[in-house]
């Protein structure tokens, strides 16, 4: 199929886990693609995993600054833009006590900060009609312990699904946002554990999903194309748990 044939695709955090799998199946569905990273292995094995006709962006979803300088590039190489999906994110796991405001501040910078801005720079530029995709989590409706600011960013993005549907579906600009459980990405081994401890992690996490398992970012990439394409155009301010029935316990 040809979904998104014709249409100019951004993807923030393309280079592994679900931002890498989008890419390739927006590929597939006929879709011109840029995507951004920020570590420059995984921006070489993206380009190589992707080809050569997709855009690969050195940039910090963090840094305000860089995201005007990413709207730029997007507007040379592009002119428009057809479907933004915001994935760049950080998951930062400690207990109350032990967050410091370096760490507080990260967070929201990448998860919230980061995407808004690049959304206010992108806004001349978005075609109509342009969707946006928003990847939130399961995390902005259940009480994890240890995930209260990754949880408050991810409800934060959710709000914002919500509130600028209301603002920019005027303009033809609709927004929508899925909210993966637990994915088999390498974001979880970005935690600073050991093995064993990412393990034991990992059965905790498991044993909370009624579906048993794990997600892949497969799975998760078909539902994006779903609210990239025009096959959504009647889906605005909306949310698609991917969860394993997670968040219904």
């Amino acid at each position: 199929m040809e979904r998104l044939k014709g249409k100019r695709a951004l993807i923030t955090g393309g280079t592994t886990g679900i931002g890498l799998a989008t890419a390739q199946e927006f590929l597939r569905e006929g879709a011109r693609v840029a995507i951004t990273g920020t570590n420059p292995e995984t921006l070489v094995s993206a380009r190589s995993a992707l080809g050569k006709d997709v855009l690969v962006i050195s940039s910090d979803a963090s840094d305000v600054g860089e995201q005007a300088e990413l709207a730029k590039t997007i507007h040379n190489e592009f002119d428009q833009l057809d479907v933004l999906f915001i994935n760049a994110g950080i998951v930062d796991m400690r207990p109350l006590e032990q967050w410091d405001e370096a760490g507080f501040d990260r967070s929201i910078s990448v998860n919230f900060k980061g995407p808004f801005f690049l959304i206010q720079a992108l806004l001349p530029w978005f075609a109509d009609p342009a969707s946006i995709v928003l990847n939130t989590s399961v995390n902005a409706h259940i009480g994890m312990p240890n995930t209260s600011i990754y949880g408050a960013t991810k409800a934060a993005l959710l709000s914002l699904a919500r509130t600028l549907s209301g603002e920019l579906i005027s303009r033809g600009i609709r927004l929508n946002a899925v909210s993966p459980g637990p994915v088999t990405t390498p974001l979880y081994g970005k935690l600073g554990l050991t093995e064993d401890q990412l393990k034991s992690v990992a059965a905790s996490i498991q044993s909370q999903v009624p579906a048993g398992r794990f997600g892949n970012a497969a799975e998760i990439a078909k539902a994006i194309v779903f609210f990239a394409s025009d096959e959504a155009a009647y889906a605005v301010g909306s949310e698609l748990l991917i969860d394993g029935g997670m968040g219904n316990i």
